[in-house]
Parts: structure tokens; sequence; C-alpha cells
């Protein structure tokens, strides 16, 4: 059996996954604010008591908003900050007396969507997150490519690609991150919200401006095309690299309809010669992917390998 976690800054959701990715048993608790140990007492308790329902054990993965540095062995880039500067993975292995897997939200993502999702089959992904911010994840061969530093697929902090205009070359809006002009902050649902506001003198959320462009709203519709040209050159970045099998879409941008449409096409323009439209599809699992991710980061030769330890755990905790 697997067990995933989605360790999110306010909530913590255990997914248990029987041989065949069937769910099993699903729990969500809140997570603990401001105090690490709270955080691994929490993730160990949601381990033992699923554990103690299903009369059975299994592997552990984990997904957080963050990543554990390759140098240190401790988090980083993690917006739960409590989690930054120790060591997760160590800890947990230590409170539940087996391995565990950390890794990061968005790679779990990719790795559920590989696994079962909307990637299954192919050999080569390349997963979008585009929501509030704009992150990534690669899996090859039904593995996460996580890189030297921990960092692979985090695409929405290069710069936008091909800025075009006065605005885009000149206008380049700051980043949280420090930099400016991160794809980011020209291609994430505020960064919409935030053009459209300052074409037409009025707020709207970005999923109201996608209907305003459909129902021929002017602002809308010359902001929306510019949106759709900005993440077109964003993601030919990305084909022209990596030259993946399947693009997924999360978040809460990948439920335009409309991106499924307009982005083939544009990226397959910018792209360097590829032999045609990119397939760019919608996540299968949705906000289910990073726990469904989590489970899946052992493989089943791992899980067998590391059956003695749990097994050892199992007996502790009788």
């Amino acid at each position: 059996m697997r067990f995933g976690i989605d360790l999110g800054g306010t909530k913590t959701e255990i997914l248990a996954l029987g041989d065949g990715g069937e769910e099993l048993l699903r729990h969500r608790v809140p997570t603990p604010r401001d105090n690490y140990a709270d955080v691994v007492r929490a993730l160990r308790d949601l381990v033992y008591a699923a554990e103690v329902k299903l009369s059975c054990h299994g592997s552990v993965g984990i997904a957080i908003p963050g990543t554990i540095s390759r140098k240190t062995g401790l988090v980083k880039n993690a917006n739960s900050t409590c989690l930054i500067g120790h060591p997760l993975d160590k800890d947990l292995e230590v409170a539940l007396q087996r391995p565990v897997r950390v890794e990061n939200d968005a790679n779990c993502f990719a790795l559920s969507e590989a696994s079962d999702g909307a990637a299954a089959g192919y050999d080569t992904l390349f997963a979008i997150i585009a929501g509030t911010g704009i992150g990534g994840g690669i899996c090859i061969g039904g593995r996460v490519l996580s890189g030297a530093n921990g960092i692979a697929g985090e695409w929405g902090h290069n710069p936008l690609p091909a800025p075009q205009g006065k605005q885009e070359i000149e206008d380049s809006p700051v980043c949280y991150c420090g930099r400016r002009g991160c794809i980011e902050s020209w291609c994430s649902g505020p960064a919409l919200v935030r053009l459209y506001e300052k074409r037409a003198g009025r707020h709207l959320t970005a999923p109201e401006i996608f209907e305003a462009a459909r129902q021929g709203d002017a602002p809308a519709m010359t902001e929306v095309d510019a949106f759709y040209d900005r993440f077109a050159r964003a993601i030919a970045s990305v084909v022209s690299i990596l030259d993946p099998d399947v693009i997924v879409l999360g978040g809460g941008l990948s439920n335009v309809d409309a991106l499924y449409k307009e982005l083939p096409s544009r990226v397959e323009h910018y792209a360097f010669t590829p032999e045609g439209p990119t397939n760019i599809v919608k996540n299968k699992h949705g906000d289910s992917s990073g726990v469904r991710g989590a489970a899946w980061l052992w493989r089943e030769d791992e899980m067998v390998a590391a059956l003695p330890k749990i097994e050892i755990a199992l007996r502790r905790q009788r």
C-alpha cells in the first residue's frame, strides 16, 4: 500500500492507494501553524491512524510547497515557512521508523498525471501549474526529474521569452522573487487581472476576464489574446529544450477550456521547428494530483526493498 500526504499551508491531506492505484482512504486535517515539531507529529499521527484503520502498512511520500536542498538536506523555498531550514525527510523517517520520500508539490502533480492521469502512457511529460503563480514539473519514464538543485521545472521564474512592444520591453513588472519580467509576473491569474484592470479601469477575476472576452468585451479580448501569446512563448521555450510528448495543465487556469484550443498552434509557431502542434491537455486528477503523486513517489520495486523497515515500524506501533 502507498500513503501519500499533501502538506499545504492550511490543510494536510493523506491518501491511501492500493496496488492498482485505487483510493482506499482519504482524510484531511488543519496544518499546524508556525511550529515545526507539531507538523512532524501531525504527519506521523496521520500515517499511524490510517494504518490502524486499514489494518495495513505502506510506504510514505510527502508533497510539500518547497524542496529539500541537495546541498544541505534542509527544506528551502517553502511558503510554509516553519519548514525552512529543517531536515523534514530525516525527521519523519525517525518519527515513522521507515524510509520517507519528500518532493516538491509541482513534481508530485507531474508524477500523478504521468502515473495514472492525463499523461499515462507517455514517456516525457512537462506539467504546468498555472493559477496564482506559475510552476512546473518534469517526469521522464515515470520518474520525477528534480535536478541537481531540486529546482527542475521551475520555469515560472525564467524571463518571459521574446518580449514584444514597449510594455513588455520597458515596463516588465517586478516579481516577488526580486527579478523583473518573470513568466509568472506575465502569465499567472493575478497578472491577467492586473493588466486588464490597467486597461479597462475596473476589476474582474481571471475567470471573469476570460468570460468577458468570450462575450465580446474589447479590453478583455485584447488582454486575453496577449495572454495566450505570452503563455505560448513561455511554453515554446520549454518545448524547444525538453520536447515533451505531452504538456499537462493544472491549477486554476487549467479550467479555461479555450487554452486547449488556442495554445497548441501558437506554441508550434514559436518553438524550434516542431512537426505539428504541441500536445497540451487538461489534468485528470485536479486538486488530488499532489497527494496522489506523493503516493506514487515509491515504485513497486522500491517498496519491496523498503518492506523490512516498514514491518519493523508496524511492530513498534503495536
